[in-house]
């Protein structure tokens, strides 16, 4: 491509967006919406997802010890346990110290009961817990484990909100692209429709289909790049103020919030190749029908 008609597409390309400004601020207005929408969407379910990760890691799976066993040849047991797969990590507890940590949180009428009541155990943290009843099927196959307790239908609602918050968060993504796809593609179709007879002119004069397409792909690579970079900004800024407010007002929060800085860079990313595809892609389909004469 020769540099003079690399001149000729910019200068087309800029003249284009300033000619039909209204146009051209529609279109970088509905990619910056679609997008703040799409990240925050994505932002949300990140959250939502770090949240049930933390529920994830408190649910604990509590493998008791034969009270026969001693405590040396318990705590021995402690690789048996850890190569049982979906085992993360596994947290011995003495008698003793699971007598001081009940006495602690239970009413003195218990405080004269022995510590030999009590059996040694390990507390056992998976690493998915949607397959929490066969680790503890598992778990329970080890010799000298003589009981397993875990909260099943924890376990089973954690799965279930992950699923579901997965799903939803990825079909609205989804929906929203396609959206914005199309209206931005109606939109410059519209920017198109006044340069019409331009176009026919320049079809009748010989000049070829990627000669007149150029200057319309550089132009919704600018709306679209312009869109990502105004949306990624917008997003930034509410989602930092938004933060802001939760941890002003909430301090004693059961969860914490994702940090924006954790993310920034996937979603600058995400966003440039978004509204690049879409304003390129858009751009095409909206002047094809008009090269055809």
């Amino acid at each position: 491509m020769k540099l003079n008609r690399i001149g000729y597409y910019i200068k087309e390309g800029l003249t284009g967006l300033v000619k039909h400004g209204f146009m051209s601020f529609a279109s970088v207005f509905i990619i910056v919406a679609c997008l703040l929408i799409m990240g925050s969407f994505s932002l949300l379910a990140l959250n939502v997802n770090a949240i049930i990760k933390d529920f994830e890691d408190e649910n604990v799976v509590l493998a008791f010890i034969d009270e026969d066993i001693p405590e040396q040849q318990a705590r021995a047991l402690e690789s048996q346990i850890l190569s049982v797969p979906n085992v993360a990590s596994a947290e011995f507890i003495s008698r003793e110290e699971a007598y001081e940590s009940f006495i602690s949180k239970s009413e003195e009428k218990y405080a004269d009961l022995d510590a030999s009541v009590l059996r040694h155990r390990f507390a056992v943290y998976l690493d998915d817990v949607a397959l929490t009843a066969q680790t503890q099927q598992d778990l329970r196959n080890i010799p000298g484990v003589a009981e397993i307790t875990a909260n099943l239908s924890i376990a089973r609602g954690i799965v279930t909100v992950r699923n579901v918050v997965s799903a939803v968060s990825m079909v609205l993504v989804v929906i929203l692209l396609i959206i914005s796809f199309f209206i931005m593609s109606n939109t410059i179709k519209l920017a198109t429709v006044d340069r019409r007879e331009e176009i026919g002119i320049m079809k009748v004069v010989g000049a070829t289909n990627a000669f007149i397409r150029w200057p319309f792909v550089l132009e919704g690579f600018i709306l679209g790049i312009a869109g990502a970079l105004i949306a990624f900004v917008a997003l930034w800024a509410l989602y930092t103020f938004i933060a802001g407010e939760i941890v002003k007002n909430y301090t004693s929060t059961l969860f914490s919030i994702i940090p924006f800085s954790s993310v920034q860079i996937p979603i600058l990313v995400i966003f440039l190749v978004i509204g690049f595809a879409v304003g390129v892609l858009g751009s095409s389909f909206a002047i094809k029908n008009y090269l055809k004469v």
